[in-house]
């Protein structure tokens, strides 16, 4: 399937052997029993490879496979709080996002008005600066605070 005259060759053991034209290359996987794999076709002229072709997939399938198992999903952990929250209950949501952090996590603090608690929305907006004093140490904002209909909402990531 290469369709170029002159390929740089490089032979299952590493050596390159430089500028060959195509059909030699042909002979050299013929006589070793592998397989001619284009590795770089951009370059100028293309390097191919003198390799089992079963094998190759096989082994980067492998690598993709363990690549895949080492890879960390990063969750949005949910903090819900009112703007009058008690303050033990404030530190246990502060305990809670402080450990979602450690584990790697983002969290999304969202801050629901009911009723009366609408006209003031100031509350909120202090409510939330104290959780990103509190949480300064651990983690950065993503997105500064912001009203949606009627709740309010902020995301922190972990530094």
């Amino acid at each position: 399937m290469i369709d170029v005259p002159d390929i740089v060759l490089i032979d299952e053991t590493g050596l390159n052997h430089g500028s060959i034209p195509i059909q030699q290359a042909m002979d050299l996987a013929d006589e070793a029993g592998l397989d001619l794999v284009e590795v770089s076709p951009n370059e100028k002229p293309p390097v191919c490879k003198l390799l089992d072709y079963g094998k190759f997939k096989y082994q980067s399938q492998k690598k993709a496979n363990e690549a895949r198992k080492k890879q960390k999903t990063v969750d949005v952990k949910e903090i819900k709080m009112r703007p009058n929250i008690d303050t033990h209950d404030y530190d246990v949501k502060m305990r809670n996002m402080k450990r979602f952090f450690d584990a790697g996590d983002k969290v999304k603090v969202t801050l629901r008005f009911r009723g009366r608690e609408m006209a003031h929305k100031e509350l909120g907006f202090q409510l939330l600066e104290r959780v990103k004093d509190n949480i300064d140490d651990y983690a950065k904002v993503e997105a500064e605070p912001k009203l949606e209909g009627r709740q309010m909402i902020m995301i922190l990531a972990p530094k």
